[in-house]
């Protein structure tokens, strides 16, 4: 399966390589392109320097043939219109976003989106 993720961090970066591992291909976006040492050198997906909601940096990813994605930048709001850009634009059925605020979890739900929280 393709996955697109968007967001290098601690979290994206241990997704990204887990995923790779399990033969699955992935490109990783993020804007700052020294996030990607996070990836090390084995890493054999596709990173991309954008912002995730950006429609040309979702399709540059391959979230046309993506068979899921996950939002895991450092911000709620980037990483729900993330998350509704994949449902809602591409049609993506499998789209998890990370939040850091709990309240917000109710409201992403009702959108349909899955979340993880940081606690």
């Amino acid at each position: 399966m393709h996955v697109v993720i968007v967001g290098c961090g601690r979290v994206g970066s241990t997704l990204a390589r887990e995923l790779t591992g399990q033969g699955h291909t992935v490109a990783i976006v993020d804007r700052k392109p020294e996030a990607f040492s996070r990836l090390g050198e084995s890493f054999n997906g596709t990173k991309i320097v954008g912002i995730g909601f950006d429609r040309d940096v979702l399709i540059e990813a391959g979230i046309e043939k993506a068979g899921a994605l996950a939002a895991v930048t450092n911000g709620d709001n980037s990483n729900i219109l993330v998350a509704r850009v994949a449902r809602e634009e591409f049609a993506i059925e499998r789209v998890v976003a990370r939040i850091y605020d709990p309240k917000r979890a109710e409201i992403y739900e009702r959108l349909g989106i899955a979340t993880v929280a940081t606690v």
